[in-house]
């Protein structure tokens, strides 16, 4: 079943591009980092709306671990951990489940003072199971622990979220 067609995603994510901008007003300079291929499909988008309706800096970056085992293999980060200190960061993800994802992508900034850390996901799932606390979402959802939400995020003419 169909949660989220293309047009209700991009109001979606424009709606949240004027969130971020007002929750950063203060900041030069905004960083977005995307968790593996669709959190970054989405922090892509992201970066597309608000460069769009924005002058302000936005630097768009990935971070790439395996949500499965997240100890058993290295988490890649195409971040340069100096361009990071007292920086304002936006994690992103497509679908907050459980949280351990978002949880586990926080390690790669343990070892910088950063300004603030935010999260924005796309759909919020009521089963955390982490202390994680999403600051932007698009569509929270109600759902039991066995429906599985697939979000399409990576082509800008097909976006979808649908739950099985």
């Amino acid at each position: 079943m169909q949660v989220l067609n293309d047009y209700q995603i991009k109001q979606k994510i424009q709606r949240l591009s004027y969130e971020i901008l007002e929750n950063n007003l203060d900041e030069d300079e905004i960083i977005l980092v995307g968790i593996n291929n669709n959190g970054y499909g989405f922090a892509k988008l992201l970066f597309e709306s608000l460069t769009s309706i924005s002058d302000k800096k936005v630097v768009l970056s990935k971070i790439k671990l395996n949500p499965a085992q997240p100890l058993d293999f290295p988490i890649e980060s195409d971040l340069n951990e100096t361009e990071l200190v007292n920086k304002s960061i936006i994690v992103i993800d497509d679908v907050a489940n459980t949280g351990r994802t978002i949880f586990y992508a926080f390690k790669v900034f343990m070892n910088i003072l950063v300004k603030k850390i935010e999260v924005a996901v796309l759909v919020d799932r009521k089963h955390k199971m982490f202390p994680i606390k999403v600051d932007y979402v698009g569509l929270s959802l109600a759902t039991t622990v066995q429906e599985n939400i697939k979000a399409d995020l990576i082509k800008p003419s097909a976006l979808s979220v649908t739950l099985n």
